[in-house]
């Protein structure tokens, strides 16, 4: 019985040789951290939005990413192991339009205050009107803050001036892609360096 070539397949043309790269279509057994997300940069760092971490390992085995930061776990394949990325880089840039507002969300302005209360420091639990609502506040970017409950009680429906409290910067609409695509979305503590985002309390 003639042997079998060193690196073909039983089941391919005799004599062709299997190609040692992985083929990025089909995508390696994944471990269990890659039902988590991973955040896309552009090939300029600039964020794009994020996908599965399978996803993004597709991309890093097609060439068309590199990693940028990486998680403990591995992806095994039969002729490579990976980390499992946390952020990638495009290699190639792509434009991509931007809608022009932001939308307003309790999560968006928990991330754009670093889930911290404005007023005290500790952790943020809800959101307040700087000038109350029932005093004609509106609930927009430039109004609406961070807070613990305890000062959102205290606060109730009277004015920063009545209580003699003070704000360590006046709250405004956030800009950029990464808020366009984080206004909906929980943010990985490893992402924040990328997004131009203070630390979480």
């Amino acid at each position: 019985m003639p042997l079998t070539a060193l690196g073909s397949t039983a089941a391919g043309p005799p004599g062709r040789p299997r190609d040692p790269r992985p083929d990025p279509r089909r995508a390696p057994a994944m471990p269990a951290a890659t039902i988590a997300a991973t955040l896309l940069l552009n090939a300029t760092y600039e964020p794009l939005g994020v996908v599965s971490s399978r996803r993004a390992i597709v991309l890093v085995l097609a060439g068309k990413a590199e990693p940028v930061d990486v998680s403990d776990a591995l992806c095994r394949a039969e002729l490579v192991a990976l980390p499992v990325p946390v952020v990638v880089r495009l290699t190639r840039y792509v434009r991509v339009p931007y809608p022009a507002q932001v939308p307003l969300s309790r999560r968006a302005v928990f991330t754009r205050d670093g889930s911290t209360c404005v007023y005290c420091g500790a952790p943020a639990t809800s959101i307040d009107h700087v000038w109350p609502r029932s005093r004609g506040g509106t609930h927009t970017w430039d109004n609406v803050v961070a807070a613990c409950r305890r000062c959102n009680h205290t606060k109730a429906d009277r004015s920063l001036a009545e209580l003699g409290w003070t704000l360590p910067q006046p709250p405004r609409a956030p800009s950029g892609s990464a808020w366009r695509m984080l206004g909906h979305r929980a943010v990985d503590p490893r992402w924040r360096t990328w997004l131009g985002l203070p630390d979480a309390a």
